[in-house]
């Protein structure tokens, strides 16, 4: 499958997906106590506002609402245009002034050293070439900008194991963190038994342009 049949059919299952993701408890939020577990764990990551955050994935925009009421510039991304459609609506109704764009999470256009924070909840594991990926995102980073990834590995099979996700990390990503979610049950909406996590990193970039020797000669 090349490049733009991936996305032709993702879009093509989210789209789908879109107007019944948030029944799921951990996706839209809707019990109070989950929703305050979810914005506890935030508030552990994120900078003091006002920050630039982007939300990569961020299907209907729980978690980018979230972030914007605690006083943060946030962007949200989604190749779901019906996805996107959803979030937009949510952020309207909580009086949020969000950006959001329709756009491959694998490939962001965005422009280099934007962004305080970067936070990817379950997609990293779904994309093409991780490794590359992070580097892309790593990329988005401002100087001593923090990445925040929750994945997991599921009942199903599908997922990466938080060792793998490590691994991937670019070197200037340092710092890593992480921290186990699976018993946390709040944040689920119930007991699981499968792998849940979080990796935080912190990019050590110091100047744009003067990343490494290499960079530097080019």
């Amino acid at each position: 499958m090349n490049n733009e049949e991936r996305i032709q059919a993702a879009r093509q299952l989210w789209d789908a997906e879109a107007a019944t993701f948030d029944d799921e408890p951990d996706h839209g939020l809707r019990h109070p106590s989950i929703r305050n577990a979810w914005l506890d764990l935030l508030r552990q990551w994120l900078p003091t506002p006002p920050a630039n955050i982007l939300d990569i994935g961020c299907g209907t925009g729980t978690l980018s609402v979230l972030m914007a009421a605690q006083g943060h510039t946030v962007t949200g991304i989604d190749l779901s245009p019906a996805m996107i459609a959803q979030a937009q609506a949510k952020a309207a109704a909580a009086g949020q002034s969000i950006t959001f764009h329709i756009m491959d999470a694998a490939f962001p256009r965005l422009g280099q050293h934007r962004f305080e924070l970067i936070l990817c909840r379950h997609l990293l594991w779904a994309l093409p070439e991780p490794k590359a990926v992070l580097q892309r995102w790593s990329d988005l980073l401002k100087p001593a900008g923090r990445l925040i990834l929750i994945e997991g590995f599921w009942h199903t099979g599908g997922g990466l194991h938080a060792q793998d996700v490590k691994a991937a990390l670019p070197l200037h990503l340092t710092d890593v963190q992480i921290q186990p979610l699976s018993q946390q049950a709040i944040l689920w909406g119930g007991p699981v038994t499968d792998e849940r996590y979080a990796i935080i990193s912190r990019s050590q970039r110091q100047k744009i342009g003067l990343d490494s020797p290499n960079e530097t000669d080019a």
